[in-house]
Formats: structure tokens, sequence, C-alpha cells
């Protein structure tokens, strides 16, 4: 098990506490009745519930799950020694108190600005005015009819030159080649989402798969904030002022990020000094760049850093997240992928194979798939059950009482865990963990409304995303694409469980096998080759 040094420290802090657990946990065991309480809904003297954290560490999703289903949807989390309090939730009714109804009381706040110090000032890490003035240019931007059509073409064309192109490659190895499918996105995703903020194609998925710092970097930054949320704030400071263990990693992080956004921002605005100003660049840069408002800012370029930084971030993660969770899925249930292929056919059968980077095979353009329902249920069935952001972080300003009956106070953290909301008896049913897109069709072959407090895959309430229906856009083109063109099978044996970070990516990587398929136009059938 990959564990961080730090968590052995703490194990040994608690050893005096050890003897005392093991004993009252064996008596436990004995009795049925305790037996169905895990050793994670114990407070223990002084230590509170960092025994649990410890010893359930690799498994943490699963283990807040289990502790919230019988919990009642609701657990208060305690650390008395180092002031370390948490309210953990995935009850819709506190979910739409929280994020609507009582918005003002509960922010972000300081410490999780701090947690997430790598977005800077951004969107993501504000509250208040400043949130508000950073959301409505960004929205004033990102929801126009040309940037929503840059994306779309933008998508297309990455899925027709680099990703079919790179699949096909690894489907026609003689030597029956594996690939990491959640790699493959992630270089999707960095590719696309730099074009679409920064008006670069760094060309990682290119065949070969070049290194790619900057996701390295991402990656090691985005752990550190996973765990700063299940270590006392007091403890990872002072790592991070001795500079030791994963802060270390982070501060080194950071330098590659924050290097790779400044040279790219600087050569934009070289561009821009020495030829003026594109007006006909869609990117989300040229945009910022071209902005009298911000161009005026005397902090221009800091804010130009976080603005992007923040939404390169959330493009790049979340929705190759996504992609990996919706194959792995789709893999796993052939049902499923069967009705999604017989959706596809119709349009499939009046379309030409592509004669370039695609090498012959089909893909889809946004508009042919706007109304395909079944690809769009499948799609959310997948954020729902693995949703990119798997918990979400907020402080408390002023005391209050929660639906549920819980009593909040000021210093208090609220983690309202997305992940385990999907998983939940009481608010999806008895089959809430099956991959199961027919939830989301009414009887009368409609989309069925679910309110955002329940499906929290896009955040619920003023603070909803913003590139919501960009991520849809994006999953719906690359998924028809992939699923039309090739049969993707996990390989035998290969482990899938979620990472230890903020975003719900797998720690093991998706290794699959491709094989291309043949499709006969005038069925709704596709075979292997």
């Amino acid at each position: 098990m990959d564990m961080d040094w730090f968590f052995i420290l703490q194990l040994l802090m608690s050893a005096v506490f050890l003897l005392v657990i093991l004993c009252r946990y064996r008596a436990a065991v004995k009795s049925r009745k305790t037996r169905r309480r895990s050793l994670g809904v114990t407070q223990w003297p002084i230590v509170g519930v960092i025994p649990a954290i410890v010893s359930n560490i690799h498994r943490i999703f699963e283990g807040v799950t289990g502790l919230l289903a019988l919990s009642h949807l609701n657990y208060q989390c305690r650390f008395w020694f180092a002031g370390f309090r948490y309210f953990i939730t995935c009850d819709p009714a506190n979910v739409r108190h929280i994020f609507t109804s009582n918005f003002e009381n509960y922010p972000k706040g300081d410490v999780f600005a701090q947690m997430f110090d790598i977005l800077g000032g951004g969107i993501f890490n504000s509250d208040g005015e400043k949130w508000r003035r950073q959301r409505t240019k960004a929205q004033m931007l990102m929801t126009t009819p040309r940037y929503r059509t840059f994306v779309e073409r933008c998508t297309l064309e990455k899925a027709e030159r680099s990703v079919l192109p790179y699949l096909a490659h690894v489907a026609d190895d003689t030597a029956g080649a594996t690939c990491d499918l959640q790699d493959v996105f992630m270089r999707w995703s960095f590719d696309t989402t730099s074009n679409l903020v920064y008006g670069v194609d760094p060309g990682c998925l290119a065949i070969g798969l070049p290194e790619v710092p900057f996701a390295r970097a991402m990656d090691d930054a985005l752990r550190t904030v996973f765990l700063r949320h299940i270590i006392p704030v007091t403890i990872w400071k002072a790592m991070r002022r001795l500079d030791v263990g994963h802060e270390r990693t982070n501060a080194a992080a950071q330098r590659t990020a924050n290097s790779f956004v400044a040279a790219t921002i600087a050569s934009r605005r070289a561009a821009h000094r020495k030829h003026g100003a594109d007006r006909s660049a869609a990117d989300l840069l040229s945009s910022f760049i071209c902005d009298e408002e911000v161009a005026n800012d005397p902090d221009a370029d800091q804010y130009i850093r976080d603005m992007t930084l923040n939404l390169l971030v959330a493009g790049r993660d979340a929705t190759s997240s996504a992609l990996s969770w919706f194959f792995y899925l789709l893999a796993t249930n052939p049902r499923v992928e069967q009705k999604l292929l017989e959706e596809l056919a119709p349009i499939a059968a009046r379309k030409r194979p592509s004669t370039g980077g695609g090498g012959g095979m089909v893909a889809f353009e946004a508009g042919e798939l706007k109304n395909l329902l079944y690809l769009h249920a499948a799609v959310c069935e997948c954020l729902r059950l693995y949703p990119s952001l798997p918990m979400e972080h907020k402080a408390v300003v002023s005391r209050d009482v929660l639906p549920s009956g819980h009593e909040v106070r000021p210093g208090d953290k609220i983690l309202v865990f997305n992940y385990s909301m999907g998983r939940m008896k009481r608010v999806w049913g008895p089959d809430c963990r099956e991959f199961r897109p027919e939830r989301w069709i009414s009887e009368d072959g409609k989309l069925r409304y679910v309110p955002s407090n329940k499906f929290v895959a896009f955040n619920s309430g003023p603070r909803t995303c913003l590139g919501k229906e960009m991520v849809l856009v994006q999953m719906k083109v690359t998924v028809a694409a992939v699923a039309w063109n090739f049969a993707v099978e996990v390989v035998p044996g290969h482990v899938v469980e979620p990472k230890l970070s903020i975003i719900l990516h797998m720690k093991n990587g998706l290794l699959v096998r491709v094989k291309r398929r043949s499709a006969d136009p005038g069925t709704t059938s596709c075979r292997q080759q």
C-alpha cells in the first residue's frame, strides 16, 4: 500500500492508545450489534478518529461511504487534541441548505484557500464579491455561441486526429499491446483544455506519449490537497514550513506548474504586443488579454494566471476522470454498451468514414449527439457513481442547525461526500450501486429530472459548474467516437480503485486492450475484428 510517511507518524503518536483500542475492538467483534459499528464511527479519547483514518486510508472513499450509511447520511468527526472538527454529510436536504438556502453562511473559507494554494486567488478559491466578479467574467466568456462552437470544433478535431489514431495504433499492434486508457484521456484532456484556455495544443497524445511535467506536477499537488483534508491544519502547515514529506513534493509541483503557466502567458503576450490583438482567437487567454477591464487591472498578470490555471485544472482533471470511469463501466456492462451502440448506429450509417487522422473511422459531431437520450443518461449515470470531485469542502461562518438536526458552529469544516451520495440506498434506492442508465429515463421516454442537491456531479446552487455543458459535449463526442470504433476490455486481474486525490482518478490507471470494430451500416450490431 502506498502510504505517506506522515500517516506512519500519526500511528506512532497514537501508540499509547493502541492496546486499549485493539482490546476493545476484539471484544466488539463478538457482539453482532457492535460488529455492525465499524471502527470508523468510534470517537476515541484525545485521538478522536485518527486510528480509523490511519487504518482505512487506502480505502477512504468506501470507508466514509460505509460510515455515512450506518450514520443516516451524516457524521460528526472530531480530533479534539488538534482542534480537528469536521461534519461529514451526503444528505440531499443538507446539501440544498448548505449550497443554496443558506449559501452565504458556508463559504469556501480561508483554510480552503490555503489547502488549494496552487490555485492562487482564482475562482475556485474565492468567496464573496471577488468570487462574484470572477464568475461573472468567466460566465460571460464561456457561454457565448462563439466559444461553444470553439469547444465543439476542438473536441471533434482532437477525437479525429489524436484519440482515434492513437487507439488504432494500439489495436493494430500484433503483439497484443495494452494501454492505460486513463493516461490516454488525461493527455487528451490536457491537450484539449490547453487549447481552449491558452490557444496552445501541447501534443501530449502523440504516438510515443511524450513526458508531460505539468501533468505529473498537478497529480502531486492534488494528492497533497487531498491529504490536507484529513490531516489537522496545524500539522500539515508545520510540514510545509519544514519542507518535508508530501509538502516538499507539493512545493516542487507548484514551481513546475507556475513555470508552465507563466511561460505560456508570456509567449501569448509577446505575440499580442508584436502582432496586435487577435480578435478572431476564441481561447480564454486571448479573451482575457484583449479585455480592457482586465488589462487596466494593476494585478492583471496574477489575475490571468489564477483564472486560467483554475480553468485548466478543472477542465483537464474533471473530464479525463469522468471518461476513464465511463469506459470502465462500459467494459464491465455489455448490456449498456450494446444499447449505446444501437443508438449510435443510425447516425453512423449516414456518415462517411473519416479520411483524415481517424484512418477511415467514424467520429460524431456534437450536434448529431445532442438528442441521444441513452447516451446522455449513461453519462449522467457514470457521474452519479463516479463524480470527478468526490467531496466538497465548506467552512461555517455562523452557528446553524442543519435540516438533519445537527448543529454546526463557527470554525467547523463541512465535507460533502459526493462519492458517497451516489451509493446511498436512502437517496437512490436499493440498486444504487448498479450502473443503470435507465434510472434517468422516465416511463414516457424522456429525460428524468433529478435535482442538483441529489445529483451533485456539477455542484449545486450559485456555484454550479460553469463548464457543465462543455464537459457534457466533450464526453459525448469522445465516448461516441471511441465506443463506436473500438471494443475496450479491461485487462484481467487489473485492480481498478480510486486514487487518494481531490479528483477521482484511478490509483492504478485503467489498463485495457482495444480492438477495432467493424459495423454493417444497415444493422445495429457491431462486431470485433
